[in-house]
């Protein structure tokens, strides 16, 4: 007997989904307005503790790889301590709500879904909520670091001085623990991909010489400065092509008689 859907005895009509997507998206601005009037008030947990701290050279990543960074930042601008606040908050209200979000969007295609196809997009919304965390995790621990390290020191002549203002370093930080944020929901992609069934897992093995060199031309991009540190950023991205390998589904085997036909 087939597996009916939760909401065949009663079908929503156009204006029922209509109002379910403003309830959810009314939900979503709530909580992210929430988030922000706490976060806004703690101004100083936030830079003092998180965002300025890849800045100092006491910074957990600087002591462990021994390496000499101290990041002095100038505001040239008169509204820009108060906009950056703004921004600083938003980014973290939005980061802290992502699970929230997720969790509204499953909660809108649920009731269209079957109990399995409800249990694997549970589990898709949760493993992308960690992605998320882990490549906002890098991103902020790894990446950030190294790139403050290497603009800092880099220098096109010693009569040029390096003075970076807060808000090019709050863009660069923003920036970079956003994308590595996204970047890290690739394996999520590849799953849905492997699902479709465009996409194999031994597409993924076979092409891994390809994937060695996109990996090291993308530790280079990001951090210019020396083979250790393009080693140290290539191993979170080898480390994502790996998973991305383990949640691919394999090829189908094809009998010997289905290929005689």
């Amino acid at each position: 007997m087939a597996e009916e859907r939760p909401g065949e005895s009663g079908q929503m009509s156009f204006w029922d989904h209509l109002e379910a997507l403003r309830q959810g998206l009314f939900r979503v601005i709530m909580a992210l307005v929430l988030a922000f009037i706490v976060l806004f008030f703690f101004k100083g947990f936030l830079f003092d503790k998180l965002i300025l701290a890849p800045t100092r050279p006491d910074f957990f990543f600087y002591r462990i790889f021994g390496m000499k960074t101290g990041l002095e930042l100038v505001n040239i601008e008169l509204s820009t301590q108060f906009m950056v606040h703004m921004r600083v908050t938003f980014m973290c209200a939005f980061i802290l709500c992502c699970p929230y979000v997720l969790f509204e969007i499953w909660r809108f295609i649920a009731p269209a879904l079957y109990q399995n196809e409800k249990r694997a997009t549970r589990r898709a919304f949760l493993f992308a909520s960690f992605l998320f965390y882990l490549g906002i995790a890098i991103g902020y621990c790894i990446i950030l670091p190294l790139m403050v390290n290497f603009f800092d020191g880099y220098k096109v002549s010693e009569a040029v001085v390096n003075t970076i203002s807060l808000n090019s370093y709050i863009s660069t930080v923003s920036s970079t623990v956003l994308l590595f944020g996204l970047v890290f929901e690739v394996p999520v992609l590849v799953a849905v991909l492997s699902q479709l069934g465009l996409l194999t897992r031994e597409t993924l093995l076979s092409g891994w010489k390809w994937a060695v060199l996109v990996i090291a031309v993308l530790a280079a991009i990001i951090t210019p400065a020396d083979p250790f540190s393009m080693l140290i950023a290539a191993i979170p991205l080898a480390l994502l092509y790996g998973i991305s390998i383990l949640v691919c589904k394999k090829a189908e085997p094809l009998y010997e008689e289905e290929e005689a036909a």
